[in-house]
Order: structure tokens, then sequence, then C-alpha cells
């Protein structure tokens, strides 16, 4: 599997492995390409300049959620705090009862910032900020050392970081779990606690044909940030 993580993209076509000395001069300020598999690098431009990396703060996130969530069923109160955040959004109320997997769902294919903070105050036991260490902590343990998170969504704080080389070892990781990965790549999501649909804003996943994940991201201090992954022939 072939993952792709840049910040300020324009447009870039995936490879296979085999044509990796074919790459295209990539628009973007960052970027990486990297063999899922074995972690080797296929290519780069600047993989470890910290930037602000908007929305693909949800990737971890949300495999932070699943790692310490064990009944994605359940049906939680959102908090005050949660409703009414900047941004992409969900449009949860406050007080309504929603499915962990909605808001899964909610957070990867919707970016809904309500939705991630939402998983944070429950997965960091109502505390953002335990949560948010929980972030760091994670980042530290996985190897991602020039990356700094202080919220679950990516609005832009100038201590919230990371680079494109950090977020291919925090998204190896996570497409590595069964249920980060169908969230990831489903073109749309039925959110039964919810009665709506969320359809995945991600393009890859429907316009390319090997396309199997995973996050867009965009603020202006940010810009257009992509992690994605590709898959052929197993």
């Amino acid at each position: 599997m072939i993952l792709f993580c840049a910040a300020l993209l324009c447009l870039c076509p995936f490879l296979d492995v085999a044509e990796a000395a074919s790459i295209p001069d990539v628009p973007a300020q960052s970027y990486i390409v990297v063999d899922s598999d074995s972690g080797r690098i296929i290519g780069s431009r600047n993989p470890k300049e910290k930037l602000p990396i908007a929305s693909t703060t949800k990737i971890l996130t949300t495999i932070l959620a699943i790692e310490n969530i064990d009944d994605f069923e359940r049906k939680i109160e959102v908090p005050d705090s949660c409703v009414g955040i900047e941004g992409s959004s969900i449009y949860l109320r406050a007080k309504q009862r929603v499915s962990i997997k909605d808001l899964l769902y909610g957070t990867m294919l919707r970016s809904g910032n309500d939705a991630a903070e939402t998983l944070a105050a429950y997965a960091g036991r109502n505390s953002d900020e335990g949560f948010v260490f929980m972030m760091n902590e994670k980042a530290a343990e996985l190897g991602a050392y020039d990356s700094n998170f202080m919220n679950p969504h990516g609005l832009s704080d100038e201590n919230h970081y990371s680079t494109a080389y950090d977020l291919a070892i925090i998204s190896r990781h996570a497409m590595k779990n069964k249920m980060f990965k169908e969230i990831s790549s489903a073109e749309k999501y039925i959110a039964e606690s919810m009665n709506t649909i969320f359809y995945n804003k991600n393009k890859v996943v429907y316009q390319y044909e090997y396309g199997n994940g995973i996050k867009i991201g965009y603020t202006k201090a940010a810009g257009r940030c992509l992690v994605a992954s590709a898959e052929k022939d197993g």
C-alpha cells in the first residue's frame, strides 16, 4: 500500500512502487510518498518541515479513540462544550445522544470538528487536555518526534504542527487497524443515531481506482492538506 502525505497540495497522481523513478514534480511545499508495508520512502520534498496540518490531525484523534473505546455502538451525550465549534461540522446539538461509531465516521468522512471534540471528551474522560496529552504521547510512542498537538481537530494554533514524515508514521499505524481502514475508505455512511448520511470529502476513495483512504484537511494557515493511500494487487 502506498501512502502520500502532503501540505499545500495542488495535485498529485498516484504511482505504483515500480514507477517511483518517474514521480513527477509535486506542487506541494512538503510531501512524502511511502510504501506502507516496508516503510520505504519512494519520494519526498521537505518531509520533516514542521507545518500546520489542519484536519489531517483527525487521523490521530480517530485511531486513539478506536484504541481506547471498547463499545462503538454505545450512545453518548454530546457535551455543551462540543457544540458550535468553528469550521466543518456534523451539527451536533447539546445533550444529543449519538453513537460512538457515528462520531468516528463523522470525524473522518465529514471532518466534523464537533465530532472530534466529542470523541476527545469521551476518550479523555471529559478532559480535552487529557486527550491532547494522549495524542502527544501516542505520537512520541510511534516515533513522530517532530509533531505537537494542541487540539483534536486541527484548527489553527501556532503550537499545533506536524510534518509529512510524521503524518506518514501515524497514518501507517492507523491503516493497520481494520476499523480505521474501513472508516477512512468508505465512500458514504448511514449514521443511524443521527438519521443522516455522511459522504466522504476525500475524493481519492471514489475518483481514483486504487484509492482506499485516508484524510483531507484545510485551514487558511495550513492550506490544502492531504494524506492518501492507494493499493493495487494487494
